[in-house]
C-alpha cells in the first residue's frame, strides 16, 4: 500500500533563498506552458499543445536559460508540466460532464508552493547523509537540506516532494510499504450521523461534541483580516514589512484551525476503527448542502429582490466547512479503516432522521424538532441523531449483505 509521510526541513538562510528560487522558476516554467496552450488554440489553426511536446522542448530551455531553468532536476521540471497537463485534463472532463469547467489559471509566485520529484534519486535523495545522525534530504540545486524526521519512514521512499506553507518548508514522502496487518476483530458494528450541533452521533447513543475550531478563532482572525485590509493590495514583492507581517499572520490563523480539525479527525476515526469492525455513514453531498440559495425577484418592483435566507445560509454553511465532513473526516476514516482492515459503508442518506426504527413508518412529522424523534405512530421517543444514526447502520448492513450475496 502506499502511504505518505510530511516532515518539517530547517533549511539554511541560504537554502532557504534557493528553495524559494526554485519554486519561483517551476511556477514560470508552468506559466509559460500554459500561456503556449492559449496561444496554439487562439491561433486559427486551433492547435492543440500535448505534454509529450512540450516536454520535448525541456531540454532546449534548460540549454538557453542555464542560470535559472537548468538549476533544476530535469524530472521535476516534468512533473511541473504534467501538473499542468493534469489541470487541462480535469477541465475538459468538466466541460463533457455538465459541470463548471475551470480554465486553468496562471500561478502567482504565492500560490505555487509545490515541487515533485518523481522517483527518488533522480534529482532528489532522501536520507542522503546516512552517517550523520541527522537526517537530511539532498535536492538538486539547493543541497542537503536538514530534516526533523519525527517517527521512522518504513517502506521504500517512491517520491518525493517539497511544500512551503507560510515560513515553513516540508518535505512530503510517499512510501509504498506492505500491507500492514489487520486489526483484530471486536464484533461490533456501528452507523455514524454527522451533524453540527454535535459531530457525529453514533447507533450506540454516543455523541462526539463539534470542537468548532474555526469559530473560536473568529475574533483573532476577524482582528487580523481588519489589519490586513488597511494595506492596498499589490504584489508580493512590492509589500512592506508590516504588509507581510499581516498577511503571515491571517496564514498562520488559518493554519492553526486546519491542523486542530485534522487532529479532531484523525483521533475520532481512529476511536471508531479501533472499535468497530463495520462503520457506515450517510452519503453525504457536501457541495449540494452548502449551495448559496437562489435570488428571489421581487415581480412587482423590478430590481428588488425579495429575503431568501442567505444569511441564515451563510451561518450554516460556514459551520459545515467547519465541520470538515467530507474533504477531510470521511477521507481520513477510509484510509484507516482500509489499513485496518475495516469496512466503511455509505449509504444513502434521504429520510434516515425521520422513519422510526421500531415500526418503520417515515413522516416529517416525527421530528418536531432539530434534536427530539418522536413517532407519531407508535409513539418511539428518542434523540434525532441516534435514529438517524440508527437507521443509517440498518441501511449499511442491508446494503453489506447485498453485496456479498
Amino acid at each position: 500500500m502506499i502511504r505518505a509521510y510530511k516532515f518539517l526541513m530547517r533549511p539554511t538562510v541560504g537554502q532557504t533563498i534557493a528553495l524559494g528560487e526554485m519554486l519561483r522558476d517551476h511556477c514560470s516554467l508552468y506559466n509559460g506552458a500554459l500561456q503556449e496552450r492559449r496561444d496554439a488554440y487562439r491561433h486559427p489553426s486551433k492547435t492543440s499543445v500535448k505534454y509529450g511536446q512540450q516536454s520535448g522542448q525541456l531540454k532546449d530551455i534548460r540549454a538557453f536559460d542555464p542560470e535559472r531553468q537548468g538549476r533544476w532536476s530535469f524530472s521535476s521540471q516534468q512533473a511541473t508540466l504534467r501538473r499542468l497537463d493534469k489541470a487541462f485534463a480535469g477541465f475538459f472532463r468538466r466541460i463533457k460532464a455538465g459541470d463548471t469547467p475551470g480554465y486553468p489559471r496562471f500561478r502567482g509566485v504565492n500560490w505555487f508552493d509545490t515541487v515533485d520529484f518523481p522517483k527518488d534519486g533522480d534529482g532528489c535523495r532522501w536520507d542522503s547523509t546516512p552517517h550523520d545522525p541527522v537526517t537530511r534530504v539532498r535536492l538538486q540545486g539547493v543541497g542537503h537540506v536538514k530534516v526533523n524526521q519525527h517517527r521512522p519512514v518504513v517502506g521504500k521512499v517512491k517520491t518525493v516532494s517539497v511544500k512551503r506553507e507560510g515560513r515553513k518548508w516540508f518535505v512530503v514522502l510517499t512510501v509504498e510499504q506492505p500491507r500492514p496487518e489487520p486489526l483484530p476483530a471486536t464484533g461490533s458494528v456501528v452507523g455514524i450521523d454527522l451533524g453540527i450541533a454535535s459531530f457525529l452521533t453514533d447507533s450506540n447513543g454516543v455523541h462526539v461534541p463539534n470542537p468548532r475550531h474555526a469559530r473560536k478563532a473568529a475574533a483573532k482572525l476577524e482582528a487580523a483580516q481588519q489589519a490586513l485590509s488597511r494595506f492596498p493590495r499589490c504584489k508580493a514583492k512590492n509589500r512592506t514589512r508590516n504588509h507581510q507581517r499581516a498577511v503571515e499572520k491571517v496564514a498562520a490563523l488559518h493554519g492553526k484551525v486546519r491542523r486542530q480539525r485534522l487532529d479532531h479527525a484523525h483521533k475520532t476515526a481512529l476511536g471508531l476503527v479501533r472499535e468497530h469492525d463495520f462503520i457506515a455513514h450517510e452519503d453525504l453531498k457536501i457541495r449540494n448542502m452548502s449551495k448559496a440559495p437562489k435570488p428571489k425577484p421581487d415581480p412587482e418592483t423590478p430590481g428588488v429582490f425579495l429575503p431568501n435566507g442567505a444569511a441564515a445560509k451563510a451561518g450554516l454553511n460556514r459551520s459545515i466547512a467547519d465541520a470538515g465532513w467530507g474533504g477531510v473526516f470521511l477521507a481520513i476514516l477510509n484510509a484507516k479503516a482500509e489499513s485496518a482492515g475495516r469496512e466503511v459503508m455509505a449509504v444513502d442518506p434521504r429520510n434516515t432522521s425521520r422513519g422510526c426504527p421500531e415500526c418503520g413508518h417515515t413522516a416529517r412529522e416525527n421530528r418536531p424538532t432539530q434534536e427530539k424523534f418522536h413517532c407519531v405512530s407508535c409513539g418511539h421517543r428518542a434523540h434525532a441523531d441516534t435514529v438517524g444514526a440508527l437507521n443509517v447502520l440498518r441501511a449499511g448492513l442491508v446494503r453489506r449483505d447485498a453485496n456479498q450475496a
